[in-house]
């Protein structure tokens, strides 16, 4: 098994060399916290979606995009920057949506290779239905709980600057 802790030492050691010291302790335990915090939430909020309404979080998701957008339609390639997806998981996801209703496509008046999604009168039927079941659970497992501990401002202000970094071009 790889260590991935470190005692002060090895941490100087690796800095001094270049290569980027092992986490400590503390470090760790955040990091597997964040990652295990983030998958616990959305399959919570994704249950909930699935059982009351039928509809995945991913489904909510392009739902919430498209009724935010003008006309209520996007070109797949913006929503799928939006959803940080790849082009063909987009198509995926929104293949089904098509199926239920929920969505059309539609060719791009300006460029004929390019194609929209748009919002159907069902889907944004769908989406009023699914809303309070969804924003339930964010204020549930995650707002309420953040605001009761003081650590709201706290994430905000910490994701704020990890989101800064990440916007950075790499290894800038």
């Amino acid at each position: 098994m790889i260590q991935v802790t470190a005692n002060v030492t090895e941490i100087a050691s690796a800095e001094k060399s270049g290569v980027p010291a092992w986490l400590n302790e503390s470090e760790q335990r955040v990091w597997r916290r964040l990652l295990a915090v983030e998958c616990r939430l959305r399959e919570r909020l994704d249950r909930e979606l699935q059982d009351a309404h039928g509809m995945s979080l991913g489904d909510y998701d392009v739902l919430v995009h498209l009724s935010e957008a003008q006309g209520r339609s996007l070109r797949m390639s913006e929503l799928a920057e939006r959803l940080l997806l790849s082009r063909s998981g987009l198509t995926r996801r929104v293949d089904g949506l098509v199926r239920g209703g929920w969505v059309e496509r539609k060719a791009c008046p300006d460029d004929g290779r390019g194609s929209l999604a748009v919002l159907t009168a069902a889907g944004l039927g769908q989406l009023k239905a699914a809303a309070p079941t969804h924003v339930g659970g964010v204020r549930r497992y995650l707002i309420d709980v953040l605001v009761g501990t003081g650590g709201l401002d706290g994430l905000d202000r910490g994701l704020s600057a990890v989101e800064a970094v990440l916007e950075q071009p790499r290894g800038g």
